[in-house]
């Protein structure tokens, strides 16, 4: 293998460049934190106004006049106004001709949340995928940790271009599965707060939970990781330390 082809040094600052790159590919910026919150809100919010009685008057005589059955007509507005919101930021998108990315996961994840809440006629059931999609994902990320292939690691090895070479530290290892515990405490918190509200019923304030846990945390989360990083300063196993690793040529923080 020639200089130019060996894998790029681990280190600190490689970690941190991960962590940025993939803040910035996952949020999609301020426009994609908006449009992935659009959809529930309007659920919602749906939801409540037209679970008025007047609202629900109306609704239902539109159901019977155009030979819609009325079973939980209020919660298929919501759902069929969540759905028509992704769709209109999915068609404003296209015609802008920018990437659709946030706006399919939105429409998506609306869509499956219509699957669960339609099934059982309980609004509180749209909210069941997340739940189980933040426990899943919890699982994998612990179990990568206890198996000693902490998440950020494989993270660092697709950068450096060697998916292995950083388990030959311990150290690394360890300040790896440090951070991917970071992952984890948020999908924990957010099923640990939701559950109990899912089981008593209150939509509204379990959508208040889903959007307060939802982005503000995972940016908390890993801002915290990136802090730690700040900190911290792992000897290596040759003496030197994470700080000092050379970052390689082109990592770093995305341009702004």
């Amino acid at each position: 293998m020639t200089e130019s082809q060996a894998p790029a040094a681990i280190g600190r600052q490689t970690v941190e460049a991960v962590i940025r790159g993939q803040l910035s590919k996952a949020l999609g910026g301020r426009r994609g934190i908006v449009e992935s919150a659009v959809p529930t809100i309007v659920f919602t919010v749906s939801y409540v106004l037209l679970r008025r009685p007047d609202a629900l008057a109306v609704l239902t005589e539109l159901a019977r006049r155009y030979d819609i059955g009325t079973s939980s007509i209020a919660l298929k507005a919501a759902l069929a106004a969540g759905i028509g919101s992704a769709l209109v930021l999915l068609l404003v998108r296209v015609l802008q001709r920018s990437t659709v990315q946030f706006t399919i996961n939105s429409l998506i994840g609306i869509a499956i949340a219509a699957v669960f809440a339609m099934r059982t006629g309980r609004a509180a059931d749209a909210f069941v995928p997340g739940m189980l999609y933040n426990a899943a994902y919890a699982a994998g990320l612990m179990f990568s940790i206890f198996v000693r292939w902490p998440f950020i690691g494989l993270m660092i090895g697709a950068v450096t271009g060697d998916l292995s070479r950083w388990r030959e530290d311990p150290a690394v290892v360890r300040l790896c599965s440090l951070l991917t515990w970071m992952l984890v405490i948020p999908c924990l918190l957010r099923v640990a707060v939701q559950y109990p509200i899912y089981l008593a019923d209150q939509v509204t304030l379990l959508a208040t939970a889903k959007l307060a846990l939802g982005w503000p945390l995972q940016v908390a989360g890993l801002a915290a990781m990136v802090w730690l990083l700040s900190r911290n300063h792992t000897p290596l196993a040759d003496g030197s330390s994470l700080a000092e690793a050379q970052l390689p040529e082109g990592a770093g923080p995305p341009p702004r």
